[in-house]
């Protein structure tokens, strides 16, 4: 009798842990989309002063400017993960045709205006890099907990569902690349 009380308590004290777990690694990938939120956010609101600036120098590149401020706006929309990176696929292709007319304006190059939010997008974008890296290692570690058995038991029970990765398309392997900042 006195075994079978302390297996009974050993499988509810590990299915408490179990259970917070779960909360603890979703509530941690949360967070880190959140992180990442939160620099894409930095990275969208300096575009407009980047774009605004190149303008100055390049006022006939009016389709660059325009395929940046869409791409902007498709990305700020997209709500999940998937969606979010296939966005900004395309909102870093944009930007590195800003930064392919700001190559031919030597004056633009040498602005400090330019040199500063230049620095600053670079900065953001290790920023969202990072973020990347540590959500897709909790979406591991969440997904991965979910899987196992029989830890599988009590998150069915607990209705925790996996979530996505965010990655970069596959096809676009320019993508991969941080957006280039430098001339």
């Amino acid at each position: 009798m006195f075994i079978l009380l302390i297996v009974v308590v050993l499988l509810v004290l590990w299915a408490v842990l179990a259970y917070n777990r779960f909360v603890r690694l979703t509530n941690q990938a949360k967070e880190a989309w959140s992180d990442i939120d939160v620099q894409l956010k930095r990275r969208y609101d300096l575009i407009p002063n980047l774009v605004n600036t190149v303008k100055g120098y390049a006022t006939h590149e009016n389709s660059v400017f325009a395929n940046v401020t869409n791409a902007r706006a498709a990305s700020l929309s997209a709500g999940t993960p998937g969606a979010k990176a296939q966005a900004e696929n395309v909102l870093a292709g944009a930007l590195k045709s800003v930064f392919a007319v700001a190559e031919a304006y030597p004056d633009l190059k040498a602005n400090q205006n330019f040199l500063s939010l230049q620095g600053e997008l670079s900065d953001t974008e290790d920023k969202i890099q990072a973020a990347r890296r540590f959500y897709n290692g909790t979406v591991r570690d969440l997904n991965t907990s979910i899987e196992s058995f029989p830890n599988s038991v009590i998150a069915n029970a607990g209705h925790f569902a996996k979530m996505d990765l965010f990655e970069l398309a596959d096809a676009d392997a320019a993508a991969r690349n941080p957006v280039e900042v430098k001339f």
